[in-house]
């Protein structure tokens, strides 16, 4: 009985990988998707508590939302500490971008990890580490600690998508732009900023939605004054299971997508992030 060929033993082990491949794809997707449709679904529901699958498909619950009036003052809370969030994040990562960038020694990559150090501790006990330091220092939990809790874990999202596009930056054209007499400023609005723009803008975007999105510092840092959105949307599940909640969570879905899509579009996300 003649053997098998090795090209036909190479030809069966790439199609079990690409089997294995497909199908772990396919259980990430399900995984991933499958619980935004469910939130989704359930917000056209008719009836009036959460159910799934609903009884009935309406849009009462989304015309509800035009009355809700703390809803609407939480997520505009939250819009204004995203905002803030993101312009602050923008500038200090991509100053510590460029300083990394121009580094040579052991102290540019310290300066690397400790910016990102917020990714590696877990979100909860970063907020409750915040909590106890403000206090520690006299202070007393408020918006602008909200936005600088916010800060620290946001910076890291810029830092790396700047540091990648600047990876891609000819040093060329710095030094062309020096010999034609322009100063580090100039040569910086003029050559740098355009050519990382797409980077900066990658990062920004992902600083505005994880800062827009935040539960962990805004639950320690925000003072019984300020509700943001994600914190509001939270206490709401907890008590009383408004349909209006699931209505929010798919208006966030639907938006997060076209924001997402544009970011792709404009800024090329997913090549920043490589």
């Amino acid at each position: 009985m003649p053997k098998p060929s090795p090209a036909t033993s190479i030809d069966w082990d790439a199609l079990s990988l690409r089997v294995v491949f497909v199908t772990l794809t396919g259980i990430a997707v399900v995984f991933l998707v499958g619980p935004s449709l469910i939130v989704i679904i359930t917000s056209l529901t008719a009836s009036q508590s959460l159910r799934f699958p609903p009884s009935g498909l309406s849009l009462q619950w989304y015309v509800a939302l035009l009355d809700a009036d703390q809803m609407q003052r939480a997520a505009w809370t939250s819009l204004v500490v995203a905002a803030w969030t993101t312009a602050i994040a923008a500038v200090l990562g991509t100053a510590t971008a460029l300083a990394i960038a121009r580094s040579r020694g052991a102290w540019g990559k310290a300066l690397d990890l400790l910016f990102m150090s917020p990714l590696l501790l877990p979100a909860l006990a970063f907020g409750f580490a915040a909590l106890v330091f403000i206090y520690r220092l006299g202070l007393r939990p408020s918006v602008p600690l909200l936005v600088l809790g916010h800060v620290v874990v946001c910076v890291p999202f810029v830092l790396r998508t700047t540091l990648a596009a600047l990876t891609q930056l000819d040093p060329a054209l710095l030094d062309a732009s020096a010999s034609l007499g322009a100063n580090s400023w100039m040569t910086f609005r003029r050559v740098t900023l355009p050519l990382i723009g797409r980077g900066v803008g990658a990062g920004s975007f992902l600083a505005f939605m994880a800062s827009f999105d935040n539960v962990p510092v805004s639950l320690f840092l925000a003072d019984e004054r300020t509700e943001v959105l994600p914190i509001h949307l939270w206490q709401q599940i907890e008590t009383n299971l408004d349909v209006r909640t699931a209505a929010v969570s798919g208006l966030i879905v639907v938006l997060t997508l076209l924001l997402m899509l544009m970011a792709e579009w404009f800024a090329g996300l997913t090549r920043q992030l490589r």
